[in-house]
């Protein structure tokens, strides 16, 4: 009867020692992105930040990289007066490349399309996009999306898997970074991840001194391009929804007055197409 109660015990010890690991697992992986809301994030994010060095790294290996002086200007001047309002090292890079895509990865990598800049009509709509792609990487939506394959053991794997991109897993990888087109998977970001990243880059667009206001005319233009023969791989990638252009003037009024302020503060970008 003793040896009975004892296992009985052992059995109730075990699962307390297994409750509470999980518990303190959970504690661990809770973060808060930029908008308040709870992701679960396992990855470490000098992982996640290296899986996007050595990504960038092989985007600018196999695919040609403008030369173009003056295109290479007007994306940099953009680009560094949004990532001044977030801080750190940024490497912006325009690819030549007729598709109208922009995209950031973890590790402060920047890649701008030369189609997209055909498309847009002034710095606040570039800025439009730029903010919003550096919106994924400062809420972490890359290690958000990459966490949930640590669950299914491929999170090593992953990791590795960025230095062959050809490779099924390697393309798996670079999607969840946030690209793949160029190595023919799509995986697109959530609706969720999305809305958050368009509140944070209008926000954060705003705050540089740009014009808030052009992100409806910017996401318009890109509709109307979807409706042509030109695939749009930013559409493709980041799909667009019909409450898009809505939820941005919901949220035009409150970015509008970051923009006042950052008239005031003297943040006046004159960035040049």
């Amino acid at each position: 009867m003793r040896i009975v109660e004892n296992e009985e015990n052992m059995r109730l010890t075990i699962a307390k020692l297994l409750f509470i690991c999980l518990s303190v697992s959970l504690l661990v992986a809770c973060a808060t992105s930029p908008t308040g809301r709870t992701q679960l994030i396992f990855m470490p994010d000098s992982e996640v930040n290296s899986m996007g060095l050595q990504a960038f790294d092989t985007m600018k290996r196999d695919n040609p990289v403008s030369r173009n002086a003056a295109s290479n200007q007007f994306v940099n001047c953009v680009a560094n007066a949004i990532t001044r309002e977030v801080g750190g090292e940024w490497e912006v890079v325009v690819f030549e490349d007729q598709t109208l895509n922009a995209f950031a990865l973890p590790g402060g990598k920047i890649g701008v399309h030369t189609g997209l800049l055909d498309l847009v009509d002034n710095q606040d709509q570039l800025a439009v996009v730029i903010g919003h792609e550096v919106g994924h990487v400062i809420a972490r939506h890359s290690n958000e999306r990459l966490s949930q394959q640590v669950g299914t053991n491929m999170g090593v794997s992953l990791v590795q898997a960025v230095a062959a991109p050809q490779s099924a897993l390697g393309q798996t990888a670079i999607g969840l970074l946030g690209v793949g087109a160029q190595y023919g998977i799509i995986m697109p970001y959530s609706r969720l991840q999305e809305s958050e990243a368009d509140t944070i880059g209008l926000d954060l667009m705003a705050k540089a001194g740009f014009n808030p206001a052009e992100s409806i005319r910017l996401w318009q233009k890109m509709d109307q391009a979807s409706q042509g023969a030109q695939p749009v791989e930013f559409l493709s990638t980041h799909p667009s929804h019909s409450s898009r252009i809505e939820s941005l003037r919901t949220r035009l009024p409150q970015a509008q007055q970051f923009q006042q302020q950052a008239h005031a503060a003297g943040k006046r970008p004159h960035c040049v197409k």
